[in-house]
């Protein structure tokens, strides 16, 4: 089979030119003149979003003075549990970028954003003892990226009526990438702007949407970075991130580009290695401080482990399963601070014994640490109070809170006699513990805090949690329920009575406490 010579032109690779890039600058000149709609980048310091924003602002440089009127709004979202590296990189790049914004008299406005503080990674992994992130519980996307910046963008369309977000989305990046992109590109309500799906009044502009990885580089290496941050050092990131050290630009057909490594959170378990950071530690010794993060990274997202850590209950207390087992929930008290620990000692080495630029980073926030422990003693009733005495042990210093109002008489000590009581009575009785420890401190709040309303419901709930011995008579429950409620004539989960058990199908669902 013969391919025609349009066939051909179709699969050769076209190149940007100096021309090319002249034309889109032309383009992005005269989409910011046409109306006073204010632009929103997005700039993560990687390759796209840097040649995005590079190109925005060298197209600005072309237009007189008093004619840039509109502001360019830059954002960054920090999810608080970023790569470091990338991570200062980023702080620096946007600190370099705000001054020469500055004395070069251009409209560039720069946003650090951050998700709300009872909403960060640690406090609901740590905190509330959600699942670690994979397939059908990406439950840190929308809290950690998508709410900070649908947050600002809301705010700016209220304020404007309307905003125009550039982007550094390709075709090339991925098919399915391509496709999303060409099924908006039909939509357009304008020349090259394409509505969001998600928000309204706000319009996409994707300049780069028709460049290869090469093309980015190209662009990157053969333009000098405008704000004075410097490309190559981009370009050395990237290469360090790659397994075999290498970032040919120009490359033959089959050859790996320099674009497909992954900067992004370093706890993230959405992919099964974190390869970029493993190439980071093994191509520069410079880089072996973050070993720590990566071995404790790999040994909570340990799949293998994960059920046995979690209770057979869900995050409500509510029992959920199918194929005759019980779907598990949030992580157990012990696993909770056996991870906040491991976490505060990897911080403590680092800013001791890391290198200097990265000796006071911080990977747990006072104010995370704060929602934690309101959420460990006010919500799970841990009256414990365990963070305060994990934080010393660490640090060798006791835990600033200010704010903290003791609810409760009771401590540590109570808590060892009430376990080691509730042990010799009831040792057959898994959740007898919890249900002393819970009605305990529901009883003692409700009477520190004057208010008595909802004390029974509260009380019947927490009953209700620890109704079962273990998770075998809480699954044989579960299961008598089902049928009954089957036998009624009423509704319920099919999947729990089937005996034929798919590993594929990911037993997690993401609620709410």
């Amino acid at each position: 089979m013969f391919m025609s010579n349009q066939d051909i032109e179709k699969n050769e690779k076209k190149s940007i030119t100096k021309k090319s890039i002249d034309g889109l600058m032309d383009t992005v000149c005269n989409l910011y003149l046409a109306d006073d709609i204010p632009w929103v980048i997005g700039y993560s310091g990687g390759k796209d979003s840097t040649a995005t924003l590079q190109l925005v602002w060298l197209s600005l440089l072309r237009i007189p003075k008093e004619k840039r009127k509109k502001i360019v709004h830059v954002i960054n979202t920090d999810t608080l549990v970023e790569s470091p590296v990338i991570e200062q990189w980023v702080k620096k790049s946007l600190d370099i970028m705000e001054a020469t914004a500055r004395d070069k008299d251009l409209p560039i406005v720069t946003h650090r954003l951050t998700p709300e503080f009872d909403n960060t990674f640690w406090v609901n992994f740590i905190g509330r003892g959600y699942p670690f992130p994979r397939k059908k519980l990406r439950w840190c996307t929308d809290r950690l990226k998508i709410q900070p910046v649908n947050n600002f963008v809301k705010n700016k369309i209220a304020e404007h009526g309307e905003i125009i977000l550039v982007l550094g989305t390709r075709k090339a990046e991925s098919a399915n990438r391509a496709k999303t992109m060409a099924y908006y590109e039909k939509r357009r309500v304008r020349e090259l702007l394409s509505p969001n799906p998600t928000l309204a009044n706000e319009l996409v502009f994707s300049p780069l949407e028709d460049w290869t990885d090469d093309d980015v580089w190209v662009f990157l290496m053969q333009y000098p970075n405008p704000w004075g941050y410097s490309n190559k050092e981009l370009l050395t990131l990237y290469r360090g991130a790659t397994a075999d050290g290498e970032c040919p630009l120009m490359v033959e057909k089959g050859l790996p580009s320099c674009g497909k490594s992954r900067f992004g959170c370093w706890v993230c378990t959405m992919v099964e290695k974190d390869k970029s950071m493993e190439a980071m530690i093994a191509n520069d010794e410079e880089k072996a401080w973050m070993m720590p993060l990566l071995e404790f990274r790999n040994k909570f997202g340990d799949e293998s482990k994960d059920r046995e850590r979690r209770s057979f209950r869900k995050m409500q207390g509510f029992l959920q399963g199918s194929y005759k087992q019980l779907h598990h929930g949030p992580y157990k008290k012990e696993i909770r601070e056996e991870w906040l620990k491991d976490l505060l000692e990897i911080q403590k080495d680092i800013n001791e014994n890391g290198p200097q630029e990265f000796s006071s980073i911080c990977l747990i926030t006072m104010e995370e640490l704060r929602i934690i422990r309101r959420i460990w003693v006010n919500v799970k009733h841990e009256f414990e109070d365990s963070l305060p005495r994990i934080y010393k042990e660490v640090f060798g210093r006791d835990f600033d809170d200010p704010e903290w109002i003791a609810t409760s008489s009771f401590g540590k000590d109570e808590w060892d006699v009430l376990q080691e009581v509730v042990k010799d009575l009831y040792p057959e009785e898994e959740l007898a513990f919890e249900m002393a420890y819970s009605l305990i401190d529901i009883e003692n709040q409700s009477n520190s805090l004057g208010k008595r309303k909802g004390v029974n419901d509260a009380l019947e709930t927490c009953i209700r949690r620890n109704y079962y011995q273990d998770e075998k008579d809480a699954t044989q429950f579960y299961l008598k329920q089902t049928y009954r409620k089957k036998e009624m004539g009423g509704k319920y989960n099919p999947k729990i009575l089937d005996d034929s058990y798919d590993e594929t199908e990911y037993e997690d669902e993401e609620e709410d406490e």
